[in-house]
Protein backbone atom coordinates (compact mmCIF):
# COMPACT_ATOMS: atom_id res chain seq x y z
CA UNK A 1 0.00 0.00 0.00
CA UNK A 2 2.90 2.43 0.96
CA UNK A 3 4.39 1.69 -2.59
CA UNK A 4 1.54 3.06 -4.11
CA UNK A 5 1.09 5.98 -2.16
CA UNK A 6 4.76 6.71 -3.54
CA UNK A 7 3.88 6.62 -6.91
CA UNK A 8 0.70 9.10 -6.57
CA UNK A 9 0.15 10.97 -10.10
CA UNK A 10 -1.89 13.83 -11.13
CA UNK A 11 -4.09 11.25 -12.81
CA UNK A 12 -4.62 9.55 -9.64
CA UNK A 13 -6.32 12.73 -8.10
CA UNK A 14 -7.92 13.95 -11.04
CA UNK A 15 -9.51 10.40 -11.41
CA UNK A 16 -10.46 10.62 -7.93
CA UNK A 17 -12.12 14.29 -8.52
CA UNK A 18 -14.13 13.23 -11.26
CA UNK A 19 -15.33 9.75 -9.19
CA UNK A 20 -16.55 12.62 -6.28
CA UNK A 21 -18.25 14.43 -8.49
CA UNK A 22 -20.26 11.82 -10.17
CA UNK A 23 -21.35 10.76 -7.01
CA UNK A 24 -22.06 14.11 -6.08
CA UNK A 25 -24.44 14.16 -9.24
CA UNK A 26 -26.33 11.45 -7.50
CA UNK A 27 -27.43 13.27 -4.92
CA UNK A 28 -25.05 13.52 -1.73
CA UNK A 29 -26.09 16.51 -1.08
CA UNK A 30 -23.20 19.01 -1.65
CA UNK A 31 -20.86 17.45 0.50
CA UNK A 32 -18.50 15.34 -1.95
CA UNK A 33 -18.51 18.40 -4.27
CA UNK A 34 -15.81 20.44 -2.49
CA UNK A 35 -13.89 17.58 -1.72
CA UNK A 36 -13.77 16.32 -5.27
CA UNK A 37 -13.00 19.78 -6.15
CA UNK A 38 -9.97 19.54 -3.48
CA UNK A 39 -8.79 16.48 -5.15
CA UNK A 40 -8.85 18.30 -8.96
CA UNK A 41 -6.74 21.58 -7.24
CA UNK A 42 -4.43 18.54 -6.01
CA UNK A 43 -4.22 16.96 -9.36
CA UNK A 44 -2.98 20.66 -11.06
CA UNK A 45 -0.46 21.23 -8.21
CA UNK A 46 0.37 17.36 -8.28
CA UNK A 47 1.13 18.10 -12.25
CA UNK A 48 2.63 21.76 -11.57
CA UNK A 49 4.72 20.57 -9.32
CA UNK A 50 5.55 16.66 -10.20
CA UNK A 51 8.26 16.09 -7.09
CA UNK A 52 5.70 16.60 -4.64
CA UNK A 53 5.75 13.74 -2.27
CA UNK A 54 2.44 11.43 -1.42
CA UNK A 55 2.66 13.09 2.14
CA UNK A 56 3.09 16.64 0.50
CA UNK A 57 0.29 15.44 -2.05
CA UNK A 58 -2.38 14.66 1.17
CA UNK A 59 -1.65 17.51 3.01
CA UNK A 60 -2.46 19.89 -0.12
CA UNK A 61 -5.80 17.82 -0.16
CA UNK A 62 -6.41 18.01 3.26
CA UNK A 63 -6.19 21.69 3.02
CA UNK A 64 -8.49 22.41 -0.16
CA UNK A 65 -11.02 20.54 1.67
CA UNK A 66 -11.03 22.26 4.12
CA UNK A 67 -10.69 25.01 3.22
CA UNK A 68 -13.68 24.71 0.35
CA UNK A 69 -15.55 23.31 3.35
CA UNK A 70 -15.90 25.92 5.42
CA UNK A 71 -16.04 28.89 2.49
CA UNK A 72 -19.31 27.02 1.64
CA UNK A 73 -20.27 26.95 5.37
CA UNK A 74 -20.04 30.42 5.58
CA UNK A 75 -21.63 31.36 1.95
CA UNK A 76 -24.62 29.14 3.00
CA UNK A 77 -24.87 30.42 6.84
CA UNK A 78 -25.11 33.98 5.05
CA UNK A 79 -27.69 33.06 2.59
CA UNK A 80 -29.98 31.13 4.95
CA UNK A 81 -29.82 34.49 7.47
CA UNK A 82 -31.02 36.85 4.67
CA UNK A 83 -33.60 35.43 2.64
CA UNK A 84 -34.48 36.52 -0.47
CA UNK A 85 -38.51 36.00 -0.36
CA UNK A 86 -39.15 36.35 3.56
CA UNK A 87 -42.46 35.30 3.35
CA UNK A 88 -42.29 32.55 1.16
CA UNK A 89 -44.46 29.05 2.78
CA UNK A 90 -45.91 31.63 5.48
CA UNK A 91 -48.62 33.11 3.24
CA UNK A 92 -50.19 34.00 7.12
CA UNK A 93 -47.51 37.40 7.40
CA UNK A 94 -48.77 38.08 3.46
CA UNK A 95 -52.02 39.53 4.88
CA UNK A 96 -51.25 41.08 7.73
CA UNK A 97 -52.00 45.04 7.20
CA UNK A 98 -54.94 43.72 4.97
CA UNK A 99 -58.63 44.16 5.76
CA UNK A 100 -61.47 41.56 5.84
CA UNK A 101 -64.47 40.83 6.67
CA UNK A 102 -65.45 38.34 9.29
CA UNK A 103 -66.83 35.13 8.20
CA UNK A 104 -68.04 33.68 11.28
CA UNK A 105 -68.50 36.22 14.47
CA UNK A 106 -65.40 36.44 16.91
CA UNK A 107 -66.86 34.49 19.78
CA UNK A 108 -64.42 33.63 22.63
CA UNK A 109 -61.66 35.41 20.83
CA UNK A 110 -61.78 33.13 18.02
CA UNK A 111 -63.44 33.31 14.58
CA UNK A 112 -62.95 33.37 11.03
CA UNK A 113 -62.56 35.48 7.85
CA UNK A 114 -62.10 34.47 4.10
CA UNK A 115 -59.13 35.21 2.38
CA UNK A 116 -59.28 34.54 -1.29
CA UNK A 117 -60.65 30.79 -1.55
CA UNK A 118 -59.00 29.83 2.22
CA UNK A 119 -60.62 30.13 5.59
CA UNK A 120 -58.10 31.29 8.28
CA UNK A 121 -58.69 30.97 11.90
CA UNK A 122 -58.40 34.79 13.88
CA UNK A 123 -57.86 35.54 17.21
CA UNK A 124 -59.08 38.96 19.12
CA UNK A 125 -61.87 41.21 20.59
CA UNK A 126 -65.08 39.86 19.87
CA UNK A 127 -67.28 41.23 16.77
CA UNK A 128 -70.22 40.03 14.49
CA UNK A 129 -69.91 38.32 11.42
CA UNK A 130 -69.64 40.84 8.84
CA UNK A 131 -67.73 43.38 10.63
CA UNK A 132 -64.31 44.65 8.62
CA UNK A 133 -61.20 43.70 10.36
CA UNK A 134 -57.35 44.18 10.10
CA UNK A 135 -54.92 41.55 10.11
CA UNK A 136 -52.17 42.61 12.41
CA UNK A 137 -49.88 39.36 12.98
CA UNK A 138 -49.68 36.09 13.08
CA UNK A 139 -49.20 33.38 15.74
CA UNK A 140 -48.69 30.19 13.88
CA UNK A 141 -51.56 29.89 11.79
CA UNK A 142 -53.76 31.82 13.78
CA UNK A 143 -54.47 35.51 12.50
CA UNK A 144 -54.21 38.18 15.04
CA UNK A 145 -57.03 40.78 14.06
CA UNK A 146 -57.87 44.44 15.14
CA UNK A 147 -61.66 45.40 14.45
CA UNK A 148 -61.59 48.69 12.14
Amino acid sequence: MLSYLQQLTYWDWLALGIVLLIIEVFGAGGYLLWIGLAAACTSLLSFIFPQLGWAAQFLVFALFSITTAVLWWRRQRNVKSNPSQPGLNQRGSELIGRSFVLHEAIVDGRGKIKAGDTLWLVSGADAPAGQTVKVTGQDGVVLLVAPQ
